[in-house]
């Protein structure tokens, strides 16, 4: 039995040091609805395997003065195609892009990748955070 890490703190931060690009908004006209993202082609890559990951991500918030720029977000998105990021990290870094962008209510990003290698990831992220977690 090995006692070398196969996965090292080095993948767990790869990908998060990426300047992704901003994120337009626009000024919202109306208050108290919620807007639904859905992503169903979102792909990004294991840093350590360099397969793809390949799954839904879903952006769910309420937004206060500001709403996201759908292609922007899209851009946004297409950003992560070729970068090596635990699809824990995509959601997260994501949250907190789409945070920085409008500021809204609150936001909910979920993550529902595909199986491989015979197992599927749910990942879910929230903001606020909880108190615990900031």
């Amino acid at each position: 039995m090995t006692t070398t890490p196969r996965y090292t703190d080095e993948h767990a931060r790869a990908g998060l040091a990426t300047r992704f690009p901003e994120i337009e908004t626009w000024e919202n006209q109306f208050r108290g609805y919620e807007i639904v993202i859905d992503n169903p082609e979102f792909t990004s890559v294991c840093p350590k395997t360099g397969l793809p990951d390949a799954g839904v991500l879903t952006l769910r918030y309420v937004a206060r003065e500001r709403c996201l720029e759908l292609k922007s977000f899209k851009e946004y998105l297409f950003c992560y195609r070729n970068l090596g990021i635990f699809q824990e990290n995509v959601v997260n870094q994501v949250l907190e892009d789409v945070v920085k962008a409008c500021d809204p209510e609150w936001a909910e990003v979920k993550g529902d990748f595909r199986p491989r290698g015979g197992l599927s990831t749910i990942v879910t992220a929230r903001w606020p955070r909880p108190a615990s977690t900031r």
